[in-house]
């Protein structure tokens, strides 16, 4: 899930953002101070948008905002008091983090894609296609997973790109907004002595 809370532009509403809408044709239920967005070919639940949000939590961010299990709770407590039976599920694992090209293979309808295997922790390997000019087997890099929003606003979900399942994004410096970040096309390059599976730090991860 992801949750984003922006009071200045949007008002005093939390969105949560469940699944991909896949450019389904959407509709909504509201109940109370709480709004359900859902699929109407399928009726799956893609958002939540929670209004006048601040009488029940504090959310002094803006953008993408992570939440205690007491701020879900309350949150949750909300949507019952409202009618709805759904509850919101926390999820507190990092969404940034270093990752590992342990494989790559062109793919097979394109002249400058590439299907690549990231290692993204200790016991996890994702697949990512890639564009990047840089990419090779060995890199470590930032990858951006399915639940993380970007600093522009777009979210990751996994899809497909030319026919081939994609589970993520791997990052350039311009896309993760660093400061002096090349106006150029490349994925982050990171030491290899960085462990996999490291929440991303600016600080620590770039000296631009």
């Amino acid at each position: 899930m992801i949750f984003t809370y922006n009071k200045e532009y949007v008002g005093d509403v939390l969105m949560v953002i469940i699944a991909d809408r896949q450019d389904a044709k959407l509709a909504v239920e509201r109940m109370g101070n709480v709004a359900r967005v859902y699929r109407l070919d399928s009726a799956e639940t893609v958002a939540w948008n929670i209004f006048q949000v601040s009488s029940l939590i504090d959310i002094t961010e803006r953008g993408q905002v992570l939440l205690t299990d007491k701020e879900i709770a309350i949150l949750n407590q909300e949507l019952s008091q409202a009618g709805f039976e759904q509850k919101l599920v926390n999820d507190l694992e990092p969404k940034f983090v270093v990752g590992e090209i342990v494989e790559m293979v062109a793919h097979p309808d394109s002249d400058h894609l590439n299907i690549c295997q990231v290692k993204v922790a200790a016991d996890k390997k994702v697949q990512i296609v890639a564009g990047a000019p840089n990419v090779k087997v060995g890199l470590k890099t930032i990858v951006a997973l399915p639940g993380a929003m970007m600093p522009k606003g777009n979210l990751i979900f996994p899809g497909k790109l030319r026919g081939v399942e994609s589970c993520g994004m791997m990052c350039s410096p311009r896309e993760l907004q660093l400061p002096n970040a090349p106006q150029k096309r490349g994925v982050i390059e990171l030491a290899s002595s960085e462990a996999v599976g490291t929440a991303f730090d600016p600080i620590k991860h770039w000296q631009g």
